[in-house]
């Protein structure tokens, strides 16, 4: 339902009353004031101090089904207590507070229950992406000093010849049960996560559990990102800031249901549950999908890979009432020859992130779903552990254009110029986000950190403008990064690995505009006089060197020096205009 300009206001002004009741000090998410960092910011004061309190939830409802994959199929109870006695393990063997512990592997329930443990004791989680390439990831295990690796069995087959010097001592442990091919032999300096699981009792490994004093502002994740550099930055974020975050999501659902109560169900069919349709390694999968779901004591149902037909399939017979991914997804869930006869009454949000969405694709929810399926979108930065801003209901039918207002009560956001004065509601300028869920540095680089941290607040780097009812437009990004459904990609990080082609001079990394997946990546290369390589070839050469979603779906190549800008930098605008031409009128 479209609303007017008038009709906005005043529902804005009913969510204002809502949400300052709704966080007074004697309520469930009470906000207070407290010093984080030097800083005085408004916190949750009645949340649990670490994720291991979070975790804990799970007991309130140990017999609804929790994590699901393929065969498998854990309990909120089983999944406790399984994290539980990983944890211990851990501890037991010598993993302290601070110990950096990665996971690389594809979506699966011991990816969720490692992640689980490794918190649980105050250890650091790192999320490495199992997308990259064995070099990637080894940058990855070196720049955050990782002395334990979960990984999968394919991708331990794949570093384990890569692991000497500095990197000899790590441990492995071989997550995941459906690893069939090749690379899934046994090697004995491997252990098995079920293994360490199984070597301690219950009693031993709450006792040792229960010796770790985790604190709200204790480091628990470094996330990696791709930058504007050549190699992806690691995120450092506390156990405040992520339960800020999950708890924010939760803060936002609860107003809204007092604000539109018509939406709501008192005695829903199903028991709520997730489509785990992105990789776990993101903020999205981790975040809003895994973590948030012990609020929420819903089903987290992970899919190996995305696929459009196997969704709606799992949706329909595990009555799923969330779809939560990039935009593209739920466009080709819609464009399935599967939809018409798929059963989706359990369906009750449709939500995207991590780009944007046309407003076409909105109405084609509208018209499609069943009735009342709300949609919504939202923005956030791995530096802001998804947080951002969020929009549902009426006010993105009204404009489908915006990406929402801040997520309440603890995120503002504030319009920038270059000198980093604010602005005024219309005009663009740099995206800038403050509040508890803000990460606390980027890994190993003191320069970036305070680059990016100014005054308390995170410069994303992205333009966007606020509207006079505060809703944000999101209108481009400031650095080289392209956004491929979803995945951030540094055009530097492309532009290296061509540069080692032994026929390539020089290149520029761009993005082009796709309908399925937002942006793709294109190139143009200048090749040696008399190089004999072509675009295939190229693209041939890269697969060895970076992950696929990174290797430009278009390489112009051509002999000419690319064009520069008086500084001598590469007019990389200039060179994507030009490539976009050729584009729609090939030669």
């Amino acid at each position: 339902m479209k609303l007017t300009s008038a009709e906005i206001a005043q529902d804005l002004a009913r969510l204002k009353q809502i949400s300052v009741r709704h966080q007074a000090a004697d309520a469930p998410l009470a906000v207070g004031m407290e010093c984080v960092r030097g800083e005085s910011q408004a916190v949750f004061t009645r949340v649990p101090d670490n994720l291991a309190g979070v975790y804990q939830l799970a007991l309130e409802a140990p017999e609804l089904p929790f994590l699901i994959y393929q065969q498998e199929r854990f309990s909120y109870g089983e999944t406790y207590r399984y994290a539980l006695l990983l944890a211990g393990a851990l501890a037991r063997d010598g993993i302290v507070k601070g110990d950096r512990v990665g996971i690389c592997s594809r979506n699966n329930p011991q990816w969720c229950v490692a992640y689980m443990a490794i918190t649980m004791i105050g250890a650091i989680v790192v999320p490495l992406n199992a997308w990259w390439q064995s070099a990637e990831v080894l940058y990855a295990i070196r720049d955050s000093g990782c002395r334990l690796l979960f990984a999968d069995r394919r991708r331990i087959g794949n570093l384990q010849p890569l692991l000497v010097g500095d990197l000899d001592q790590l441990q492995l442990v071989a997550i995941g049960a459906d690893n069939t091919d090749a690379h899934a032999e046994a090697n004995p300096a491997t252990r098995d996560l079920t293994s360490l699981v199984t070597s301690i009792d219950e009693d031993s490994a709450r006792a040792l559990v229960t010796t770790r004093d985790v604190q709200p502002d204790d480091d628990a994740c470094i996330m990696y990102t791709s930058g504007s550099t050549d190699h992806p930055k690691g995120v450092l974020s506390t156990h405040r800031a992520i339960i800020s975050a999950i708890y924010s999501w939760l803060f936002v659902k609860q107003v809204n249901d007092i604000l539109r109560p018509e939406q709501q169900e008192p005695n829903p069919e199903f028991q709520p549950g997730i489509l785990a349709n992105v990789p776990l390694f993101h903020v999205t999968g981790s975040h809003a999908q895994f973590l948030a779901s012990f609020l929420y004591h819903r089903k987290f149902v992970m899919m190996y890979k995305w696929n459009a037909e196997e969704a709606l399939a799992l949706i329909e017979h595990e009555r799923l009432s969330i779809i939560h991914g990039i935009p593209t997804m739920t466009w080709e869930i819609m464009n399935s020859p599967r939809f018409e006869d798929a059963d989706l009454r359990s369906l009750r949000t449709i939500h995207g992130g991590g780009a944007s969405r046309p407003p076409e694709h909105l109405a084609l929810i509208r018209k499609k779903f069943p009735v009342g399926t709300v949609p919504g979108l939202g923005y956030g930065l791995t530096e802001t552990n998804g947080l951002g801003a969020i929009i549902t209901g009426s006010f993105y039918d009204s404009k489908p254009r915006s990406t929402g207002r801040p997520v309440g009560p603890l995120t503002f956001i504030r319009i920038v110029d270059e000198k980093g004065q604010p602005l005024g509601h219309g005009e663009i300028g740099e995206i800038c986000i403050r509040g508890p869920s803000v990460m606390k540095e980027c890994w190993n680089r003191p320069q970036e950190t305070r680059e990016a941290l100014r005054n308390g607040w995170f410069h994303t780097g992205d333009l966007g403008m606020l509207d006079e009812q505060g809703f944000l437009f999101v209108q481009g990004r400031i650095k080289d990064i392209i956004i491929r459904g979803g995945e951030n990609i540094a055009c530097a990080d492309v532009e290296y690995a061509l540069a080692s082609h032994p026929d390539v001079l020089e290149s520029a990394v761009f993005g082009l505009p796709d309908e399925r997946l937002g942006e793709i990546v294109g190139a143009a290369a200048v090749l040696r006089p008399d190089a004999a390589v072509d675009e295939v070839a190229l693209q041939r050469f890269l697969r060895d060197l970076i992950a696929h979603y990174k290797i430009p779906s278009r390489i112009w190549v051509q002999s000419d020096p690319l064009p520069r800008i008086a500084s001598g930098k590469i007019n990389r605008r200039q060179i994507r205009a030009t490539c976009l031409h050729q584009r729609v009128t090939p030669d």
